[in-house]
């Protein structure tokens, strides 16, 4: 296990919870507001949210396996154990079906409640997209296996 410190990680969760309460803040303090600057405080929350809770849950986990050695290791080694590797991939297959159909889906359903052409348009380029890069990793690694 790599010795990295926990400073950075702090840091970055600290930045997260600024960004998380300057959203707040404009949400509360501008209600009346158009255009982008309408939407600019849920943005700030919900990115300042996710940096908050992903960089101070790796700051908790490597403060805690720097405590303890002996469960580091453990946990370094299960993450690295071709069993729990085939079942994440196939978990991860599971889903990505999943993700297709519900895509489809969401994308007839805003199609039929006839929501704004850039919007139905956007899924579809990010749904496209998504089906290009599963043919162009097939395709990779069929071609390295």
């Amino acid at each position: 296990m790599k010795n990295e410190g926990i400073a950075k990680y702090i840091v970055l969760s600290a930045f997260g919870l600024v960004i998380l309460i300057a959203g707040f803040a404009f949400a509360i303090l501008q209600p009346a507001t158009q255009g982008v600057m309408q939407t600019l405080p849920y943005i700030c929350i919900g990115v300042g949210a996710g940096l908050f809770g992903g960089y101070l849950g790796t700051s908790i986990k490597k403060y805690i396996m720097k405590k303890d050695p002996k469960a580091a290791k453990k946990i370094e080694i299960e993450a690295k154990d071709e069993r729990n590797v085939a079942i994440s991939n196939k978990a991860k297959a599971k889903a990505y079906d999943l993700m297709q159909i519900v895509f489809g889906a969401l994308i007839l359903v805003f199609a039929l409640m006839q929501v704004d052409m850039y919007v139905i348009l956007a899924f579809v380029a990010a749904y496209l997209s998504i089906i290009f890069s599963m043919v162009y990793y097939f395709n990779k690694f069929n071609k390295e296996m």
